[in-house]
């Protein structure tokens, strides 16, 4: 009984120490608490200044929605970039849509494509425009053998009468400078013959685009325009390249052209006027005075003749040319000012 008492004693004294301990921290919590109160009043008492910049810092480091929503609106340099790099990713996606439509077109309605002249440049642009269209050529030489391993066809230059009956779109004269004229000559009652012959059953007739690759363009523009029947249309050309420099390709070479006469419609590339070949007495007028209207036959009939010089300049395009607009007139003023100075240089260190 004594040992049972002792122990209810000290579990009794324990429990009191243990009830006194936890009196003791609240009390001490309480104490802590009101501690704190007493010296933030007496602070705030003592200087209200102190109290009112605690209280904006407090406003400060309190997150604001408002600040978040602003900075994500506002991009950043990378989100900027990603931007830009999505909207390059759509313009190169509608780049690649429009290529595809715009070859579509081409294949749609390919070229008959004649080249008079069948030498080493002829046959350097011949071997691409094969690619697009037909091609007849012809020359003074039998190339028989070459045309036929390139998959061209052949006529004899002695028989221009055969070659205008391929029923060209488009013919180019790949001569040398001093043979143009001459050639040009040569071809002219042939052609008038093949034109009239059409005439007999056509309302209106479309003779083949000539299409010159002189390295002088005034020359070219001027026998042209003298010498071929308004029913023929015009572009003058110059691809600054040939068989060596274009051998790996076409692309980034350049092409210079002028639009010069479209269905009977002479354009002054330097003025940017056109004039009406027809009339004997030609009347500038001002482009944009000049609508289309498809409904019209003259206007349907030029929008035909203006495709068939698109879908030729297109076969430049396609194979990477960079192509340059520029008038007959500026072309040569140009190349003799850069002629002189690569002369003028060759000269001066041929004498060191």
């Amino acid at each position: 009984m004594l040992v049972e008492r002792d122990s209810l004693q000290k579990y009794r004294r324990l429990s009191f120490f243990l009830i006194l301990c936890m009196l003791s921290n609240i009390g001490g919590t309480a104490f802590i608490s009101n501690s704190r109160a007493e010296t933030t009043s007496a602070c705030s008492s003592r200087n209200p200044a102190d109290s009112n910049s605690r209280s904006i810092m407090q406003q400060q480091s309190q997150p604001n929605d408002d600040d978040d929503d602003e900075v994500f609106k506002k991009p950043t340099a990378a989100g900027k970039l990603e931007e830009l790099k999505q909207r390059e990713s759509e313009l190169s996606r509608l780049l690649a849509e429009v290529r595809r439509e715009k070859i579509a077109a081409l294949r749609s309605k390919p070229l008959t494509i004649g080249v008079i002249g069948f030498g080493r440049f002829g046959q350097f642009i011949a071997r691409t425009f094969q690619k697009y269209g037909r091609v007849v050529v012809t020359s003074r030489s039998d190339y028989t053998e070459i045309a036929n391993a390139m998959g061209v066809k052949y006529v004899p230059l002695a028989n221009p009468k055969q070659f205008f009956e391929e029923n060209l779109d488009v013919i180019v004269v790949a001569v040398s400078i001093l043979s143009f004229e001459k050639t040009i000559r040569s071809l002219l009652p042939h052609l008038n013959e093949y034109l009239d012959e059409r005439k007999i059953s056509e309302d209106k007739v479309h003779g083949p685009l000539f299409v010159d690759v002189l390295s002088v363009k005034e020359h070219a523009r001027e026998t042209m325009l003298e010498l071929l029947p308004p029913e023929c249309d015009i572009v003058c050309t110059h691809p600054m390249f040939g068989p060596d420099s274009g051998k790996a390709g076409w692309h980034g070479l350049n092409f210079v052209y002028e639009k010069t006469r479209i269905d009977g419609v002479v354009l002054n590339n330097s003025e940017g006027v056109i004039k009406e070949s027809h009339k004997e007495e030609s009347e500038v007028i001002d482009q944009n005075s000049h609508p289309f209207h498809p409904e019209d036959s003259s206007e349907e009939s030029r929008i035909k003749a203006f495709d068939r010089v698109e879908r030729f300049l297109s076969i430049w395009e396609e194979e990477g040319c960079r192509m340059i607009s520029m008038g007959c007139k500026d072309h040569d003023s140009y190349t003799a000012n850069s002629q002189f100075v690569t002369h003028l240089m060759g000269r001066i260190l041929g004498e060191q």
